[in-house]
């Protein structure tokens, strides 16, 4: 392999935090984002990492997508899951022969990258951490928590290793795994239950613990777990998610895995999901489709019943459309759903 730089594509918060660190611990690194100002702010005044986990500014170099240069052995694809398709399309001139590409994002976008690139050039990779693109040349590292990086197929190999050792730099417990898609499936429990507190305009810890949409929290969590049972994968937990008592529907299991996730978030300074963000601030389309909806029809090819699931994306839509608001009510029209 040839020494390239390592080509960050997707420079917001996960993408931004990776860049950072590498570049700080020496790694030559190359940064790849859509928003123009906030590539310029990266290779002028610098990346500034803020927030309780550590705070410092990294210059960067970096460019948009039509500047950019060169091919790269190494790319970390961290866009937003509904972007995959056309960033992959843009960087693959820049992916060097033997190249692999790594999926620093939330979702199954491995299944997406695999299909147009190739499991060889296709590394698995889950990222629990919260960050938070505030403004160009801004993120805020709200939390540090689980990072895991694998070989689809569940082998151990030299790359899933360098890839390891890179990830260890910002996570020091990165892990690295026979079993990423046990994480992936894990994260879709967890992200479903993240996309029902974006709902509401409370925090991720607040909308959680409120007593009675406890029984949508479940349910989601027990669609997801028996999708990923149908699929083969035996999902992981993390950070408080249990997938074994969501499978299994197991009332104190569930109840204090949503006491454990409650808790979770109450440390973090990023109080409330991304997708939140995307609904509240960002006012624009969230992953919503990439990753909730794409379990729609893959429980229909295994003849399973998600009600929850499908009115949880009907009702990310209907918020995204500007049809209702983001309220405690949306949680409210679920509950019907469950049992």
């Amino acid at each position: 392999m040839s020494h390239s730089p390592i080509l960050i594509w997707g420079a917001g918060a996960i993408g931004g935090v990776l860049g950072a660190y590498f570049a700080r611990a020496g790694h030559k690194v190359h940064m790849v984002d859509i928003v123009a100002d906030h590539v310029e702010a990266m290779r002028t005044t610098g990346l500034r990492i803020e927030g309780p986990v550590e705070a410092f500014t990294q210059v960067l170099p970096a460019s948009t997508p039509d500047e950019l240069e060169g091919r790269y052995d190494r790319v970390f694809l961290a866009v937003k899951a509904h972007h995959t398709e056309d960033a992959l399309e843009m960087l693959i001139p820049h992916l060097a022969p033997g190249g692999y590409v790594v999926s620093a994002q939330n979702g199954l976008n491995e299944k997406v990258i695999a299909a147009r690139i190739g499991v060889e050039k296709t590394v698995g990779c889950f990222v629990n951490f919260g960050a938070d693109w505030l403004e160009p040349g801004r993120i805020l590292y709200g939390n540090r928590a689980a990072v895991a990086v694998g070989e689809l197929d569940g082998r151990m190999s030299q790359r899933v290793r360098d890839v390891h050792a890179l990830l260890s730099i910002v996570e020091p417990d990165a892990v690295a795994t026979d079993n990423i898609w046990g994480y992936l499936w894990g994260k879709m429990g967890y992200g479903a239950l993240l996309f029902c507190t974006a709902l509401t305009p409370d925090s991720m810890s607040d909308a959680m613990a409120r007593p009675e949409h406890r029984v949508v929290y479940e349910a989601l969590g027990h669609e997801v777990m028996t999708l990923a049972n149908a699929e083969g994968v035996k999902p992981l937990g993390f950070n408080g998610f249990d997938p074994d008592a969501f499978l299994r529907s197991d009332p104190d299991g569930m109840r204090m895995a949503l006491e454990t996730m409650v808790a979770h978030n109450r440390k973090t300074a990023k109080t409330h999901s991304g997708i939140w963000r995307d609904l509240a601030v960002r006012k624009r389309r969230t992953e919503v489709d990439a990753q909730i909806g794409t379990m729609i029809p893959l429980a229909a090819a295994h003849g399973l019943d998600v009600p929850v699931l499908a009115k949880l994306v009907e009702l990310i839509h209907a918020i995204e459309d500007g049809e209702k608001p983001q309220s405690a009510a949306r949680v409210d029209e679920m509950v019907p759903l469950c049992r």
